[in-house]
């Protein structure tokens, strides 16, 4: 998922183009998929980020640009991607291979939200506008899901690699002190 804007990022770069350690983030999320068990990467891109739909090297899905959600069901509809499928964000510069394929073993069918405690993005020092209850605590999506037919499940984990999203340059800061 790359199509965002980063307005909270301060930057005339596109979101996903945003350099955390002089490697655009959507590179980074990329690298990790590539490291991975998983056989295809297809971006979706909107027109909110037009420069980083030229900048992929990877087939892509262009999607409405109204945002997260509406983007990410507008790829699900279409006809390239059947279920289930890993969704993942272009936020996230601390991915690798190994959390990749350590989401991949939690998932049993259906479909699987990856999710932090809230405790855990806070102690990071990085954002966390999104969180919720789950059960008897603060969790916040990590925004790594696989989305598939069948029941929800979730899968709680204190990963910071997963943990890390890039919504504003604290957090950007904050990445680059765990690369």
């Amino acid at each position: 998922m790359c199509g965002g804007r980063g307005t909270r990022l301060d930057t005339d770069a596109e979101k996903p183009l945003f350099r955390v350690g002089g490697v655009p983030m959507v590179d980074r999320v990329v690298g990790a998929l590539r490291d991975s068990s998983v056989e295809r990467i297809i971006a979706v891109a909107s027109p909110n980020a037009p420069q980083t739909r030229a900048h992929l090297d990877v087939p892509c899905i262009e999607t409405p640009g109204e945002g997260y959600v509406a983007d990410l069901d507008s790829a699900l509809a279409h006809d390239r991607l059947s279920r289930p499928v890993l969704t993942v964000a272009a936020d996230l510069p601390l991915l690798d291979g190994d959390i990749v394929d350590r989401v991949l073993d939690e998932h049993n069918g259906g479909s699987l939200t990856v999710l932090v405690p809230a405790s855990l993005k806070r102690g990071l020092g990085v954002s966390d506008d999104t969180t919720f209850e789950s059960g008897d605590r603060e969790v916040a999506p990590t925004g790594v899901n696989v989305v598939g037919d069948g029941p929800d499940d979730a899968w709680l984990t204190r990963d910071r690699r997963v943990a890390v999203n890039v919504n504003t340059l604290a957090d950007a800061r904050v990445a680059e002190q765990w690369l």
